[in-house]
């Protein structure tokens, strides 16, 4: 019995010792707003604060699963979830599959994880879809060199559907900033990108496409300019995995949830290897970050 509080005591002085007033009060935020994650789990991942904040001032968080000593990664990957405020499964789902790596990261992979890129969008009242600006995020990337392109869409081909609006040009909005930054200095060999409610898998980018990863079966939607995929998969030459959970407001249950992590890190396995780096540089470059 003393051991164990013992044991208890230094981890609460462990918790203590690395908590943030900034990150906690953004899980305060979150777990108010989702049901299906509580403060304890946004807390004990252990997130950090990337320095960047949303339209609103609100903490960009991210959670790194660096390289393991004597392990060379074979891939760096990004999983991003909240891209929409409103898809609030996405955002869930990304706090379970980190609670997985949290128990079994190998050193297989280097991951970044982003659960909310849009905590404007979520965070509200009624939560929506775009952000602070009421610019849909996942249509403010780049697109080549026609600056124009997503506005021009936006106007002939969605009728000026206020929900997709691209913003007044690509890249105007802190979110979509902080995300194309980190793409460019992580430059990771896959990007895992969480939606919903369409309940399939979109695919942009070099590689075959998975067929299916749990209950999900590919269905590819297209590209739209100022979209995530679009940028990074065919402009950046990265896969872009999009998967599209069936529901906004209802989780998979544990077992789906647990079927598309294993299919997922499957298929990446299979498919998606990385430039070989000096693992010591890889941490060293991390360290930066």
């Amino acid at each position: 019995m003393l051991k164990f509080k013992l044991s208890l005591l230094i981890f609460c002085l462990h918790s203590v010792a690395i908590a943030s007033p900034v990150v906690d009060r953004a899980c305060e935020k979150i777990s108010n707003k989702l049901g299906s994650v509580d403060f304890a789990e946004c807390h004990t991942n252990r997130l950090t604060d990337s320095g960047y904040q949303s339209q609103l001032k609100q903490p960009l968080l991210i959670k790194e699963y660096p390289p393991l000593k004597r392990r060379q990664p074979q891939a760096r990957i990004l999983l991003l979830g909240g891209i929409h405020g409103d898809e609030y499964s996405s955002v869930s789902i990304a706090f379970k599959w980190m609670n997985k790596l949290n128990r079994y990261h190998s050193g297989l992979f280097h991951w970044k994880v982003v659960p909310l890129i849009n905590p404007d969008g979520l965070l509200r009242k009624h939560s929506r879809r775009t952000n602070a600006n009421g610019v849909d995020l996942n249509r403010n990337f780049l697109y080549g060199s026609d600056s124009n392109a997503s506005l021009n869409y936006w106007k002939k081909r969605t009728r000026k559907d206020k929900r997709r609006y691209p913003g007044p040009e690509p890249l105007s909005e802190p979110e979509t900033q902080w995300v194309t930054q980190l793409i460019k200095d992580f430059d990771p060999d896959a990007i895992v990108a969480i939606h919903a409610p369409y309940g399939i898998l979109d695919f942009d980018g070099p590689h075959k496409a998975p067929n299916h990863l749990g209950p999900l079966h590919l269905k590819l939607l297209g590209t739209y300019p100022g979209s995530l995929g679009n940028y990074a998969g065919l402009q950046l030459g990265k896969p872009v995995i999009t998967i599209e959970l069936p529901y906004a407001g209802i989780m998979p249950t544990d077992a789906e949830i647990s079927k598309i992590w294993v299919d997922l890190v499957r298929w990446l396995k299979r498919n998606v290897r990385g430039k070989k780096k000096n693992s010591t540089l890889i941490r060293a470059e991390s360290d930066k970050h």
